[in-house]
C-alpha cells in the first residue's frame, strides 16, 4: 500500500502503522464506538490481523497465549474503562508472567470528556496496578511517537504498555508513521556474584535452582542440567512458571507444590536455594499458623537473576565456571498403558500421557485436577507448557486461542476445569471463527473443588450453605451444549476407555474440539 502524506493519514492509521513497523502484527479486539476508527483504518492498513474476541477478558488473555508461545508483542484494542476492566484480570496474569503485550484502550474525545458522559472513567487508575508503562495520546501528530514508545516499553519491561486514546485524536487527520525504537534488554548480573554462586554451589551439600521465566525454554534448561550434573543441584520450577519446555529426552525440572507445607516439605535439607529469573517461594494464602516465606529454616536463599534479569546468561556463565562432571539428566519417556473404568484425574492423566502427541502445546487451568494429572506429563512427548501465572482464573481457553494462533502448524490441548472455564467461555467462539486446532478439555466435577480444599484447610465446617455456594449442580453445566452453541464440536465422556476414544479422534482431526469428563 502506497504511504500516505501525513496531512491524509488519520491517527488511528499512523498507530496501526506503527505498530506493524515495530513487529506487532496481531490485535485481539473487542472495540466499541471510541474505537470505530481504528476499525476502519483496518481496511488503509496492511499487515495487521485483526481477532475478534466476545469478552475483553478473552482478547487479554490471548494476547497473553499468543506473545508466550511466538515471543513477540501482541495488541489489544479495547473499549474505553469498562472494558479495559472486563479484560484487567488477565492483564493481571499477563503483568505476572511478564508478557509484553501493546493494550489500546480507547477514550472519549477530548473535546467531549469534559461533559462526563456516561461511559467516563480513570482509565489511567484502572491501567496502573497491571501496566508497566501508561499514557494518555494528547496529540494526532504524536501519536505513531506513543505507539512506538509502547512497543518498546513492552519489550523492555517487559510487560503490558497501556496506550490510552482518545477518539477525536484517532480520527483527526496529520498522523505520523514512528521508526521502531530501541528496546533495553534484560539486565547483566554482576560477574563476581556469579563466581561466588559457583563456589556456592560447588561447595554446598544439597543445593538447588529455582528457576522460572526465560530459563525454563529447552537451550537454558540444557545449561541447567549440566549444572545439575556438575554440583548435584536439584532442578526446580515456578508453580505458575509462565512456559516450559518438558518431555521425553528433555532436562526434568520439578514443579513446586501448590500448598506451602508440601514446598516446604520438597525443599527440606536444601542448605543453597539459587533463584534464576525466579522470587523466594511464598504461600498462596495465609493460613492460621502456617508461615507464609517457603524457604526452609538453614536454607540459604540467593537471589542470583530476578525475573527482568538476564537468567540465560547467568546459567551459561554458572555452567562454565562449575565445570563438567556426571551425565546431564534426561526425562525418560514414561507412556502409560490406557486404562479402565472409572474417569479420575489420575485415570485422565494417564490417558493424556499415553496419547499427547510430541511438539504440542499444554495449556493447564485443570486447577484441583491438575494435582493430579500435570505431573503425570512430565514423562510424556516433549511439549510446551503454559501455566496461569497470576492466580485469577479464565486464563486457560483464552490463552489456548492465542497459543494456536501463535502456533498454526502445532496442535494445543488446553487443560480446564468446568468452574474455570466459565470464566471466559466466549473464547469457544473465538476458536471456531479462526479454525484453531484446540481441543479443550473441561474436568467437570461439578463444584469450585480448590474452594474445598482451603474451606478444609483453613477449619471451618462446611454447612450446606457453604456446599451450596461452592457447587455447579444447580443446575448443571453442560459444555457439549455451550461448545455446540458457539460452533465448536463437542463430547462427553464418563469412562477411561471413552475419553481414550474421544481423544485419540481429536487429536486426529484439524480444529477446535470440546471434551467434557465427568469426573467421578
Amino acid at each position: 500500500m502506497p504511504p500516505l502524506a501525513d496531512e491524509e493519514m488519520t491517527g488511528a492509521e499512523s498507530l496501526l502503522r506503527t505498530l506493524v513497523a515495530a513487529g506487532v502484527d496481531t490485535c485481539f479486539a473487542n472495540p466499541g464506538t471510541s474505537e470505530m476508527q481504528f476499525v476502519a483504518a483496518l481496511d488503509r492498513v496492511t499487515g495487521m490481523r485483526p481477532v475478534p474476541c466476545l469478552f475483553e477478558g478473552v482478547a487479554t488473555g490471548a494476547a497473553d497465549g499468543y506473545v508466550r508461545m511466538s515471543g513477540r508483542p501482541a495488541a489489544t484494542l479495547l473499549h474505553l474503562g469498562p472494558g479495559l476492566a472486563n479484560g484487567l484480570s488477565n492483564l493481571h496474569n499477563a503483568r505476572r508472567a511478564l508478557s509484553p503485550i501493546v493494550n489500546v484502550v480507547g477514550e472519549h474525545a477530548l473535546s467531549h470528556r469534559q461533559f462526563d458522559p456516561p461511559l467516563t472513567s480513570d482509565i489511567e487508575g484502572f491501567a496502573r496496578p497491571v501496566s508497566a508503562f501508561v499514557r494518555t495520546a494528547q496529540d494526532v501528530g504524536e501519536l505513531g511517537r506513543d505507539a512506538a514508545q509502547a512497543v518498546a516499553a513492552a519489550r523492555s519491561t517487559p510487560g503490558v504498555a497501556t496506550l490510552i486514546v482518545p477518539a477525536d485524536v484517532g480520527w483527526s487527520k496529520g498522523g505520523k508513521v514512528a521508526a521502531p525504537m530501541h528496546a533495553v534488554p534484560p539486565r547483566g548480573v554482576d560477574p563476581a556474584r556469579i563466581a561466588a554462586a559457583a563456589s556456592a554451589l560447588k561447595s554446598a551439600k544439597r543445593p538447588a535452582l529455582l528457576m522460572s521465566g526465560r530459563a525454563l525454554l529447552r537451550a537454558p534448561l540444557e545449561l541447567a542440567g549440566r549444572i545439575a550434573a556438575a554440583t548435584g543441584a536439584r532442578l526446580y520450577c515456578d508453580f505458575l512458571a509462565p512456559r516450559l519446555e518438558r518431555g521425553a529426552g528433555l532436562v526434568p525440572v520439578r514443579r513446586l507444590s501448590y500448598f506451602g507445607e508440601q514446598v516446604l516439605e520438597e525443599l527440606k535439607g536444601t542448605d543453597l536455594l539459587v533463584l534464576i529469573e525466579a522470587d523466594p517461594p511464598v504461600a498462596f494464602f495465609a493460613y492460621p499458623g502456617k508461615p507464609s516465606e517457603l524457604v526452609p529454616p538453614g536454607t540459604l536463599a540467593l537471589q542470583l537473576a530476578r525475573r527482568t534479569d538476564d537468567g540465560v546468561s547467568v546459567l551459561a556463565a554458572l555452567a562454565d565456571l562449575v565445570g563438567s562432571g556426571g551425565e546431564v539428566p534426561r526425562q525418560a519417556l514414561a507412556r502409560p498403558e490406557l486404562p479402565k473404568g472409572a474417569l479420575t484425574p489420575s485415570s485422565a492423566g494417564a490417558v493424556i500421557t499415553a496419547l499427547l502427541p510430541e511438539n504440542c502445546i499444554v495449556v493447564d487451568e485443570s486447577v484441583t485436577a491438575g494435582l493430579a494429572l500435570v505431573p503425570m506429563l512430565q514423562g510424556a512427548a516433549p511439549h510446551d507448557w503454559l501455566a496461569q501465572t497470576g492466580g485469577s482464573l479464565g486464563l486457560g481457553l483464552p490463552m489456548s486461542a492465542g497459543a494456536s494462533l501463535a502456533c498454526p502448524g502445532r496442535k494445543t490441548i488446553c487443560l480446564t476445569g468446568d468452574g474455570s472455564a466459565m470464566y471466559t467461555v466466549q473464547a469457544l467462539w473465538t476458536l471456531a471463527r479462526e479454525r484453531l486446532d484446540v481441543v479443550t478439555l473441561v474436568f467437570s466435577n461439578r463444584a469450585y473443588a480448590i474452594l474445598n480444599y482451603e474451606l478444609q484447610r483453613l477449619g471451618a465446617p462446611a454447612g450446606p450453605a457453604a456446599a451450596g455456594l461452592l457447587g455447579l449442580a444447580r443446575p448443571e453445566l453442560r459444555f457439549t451444549d455451550l461448545a455446540r452453541g458457539m460452533g465448536v464440536e463437542a463430547s462427553r465422556v464418563e469412562t477411561a476407555e471413552a475419553f481414550a476414544s474421544e481423544l485419540r479422534s481429536a487429536l486426529a482431526t484439524p480444529g477446535p474440539r470440546v471434551i467434557e469428563l465427568a469426573l467421578g
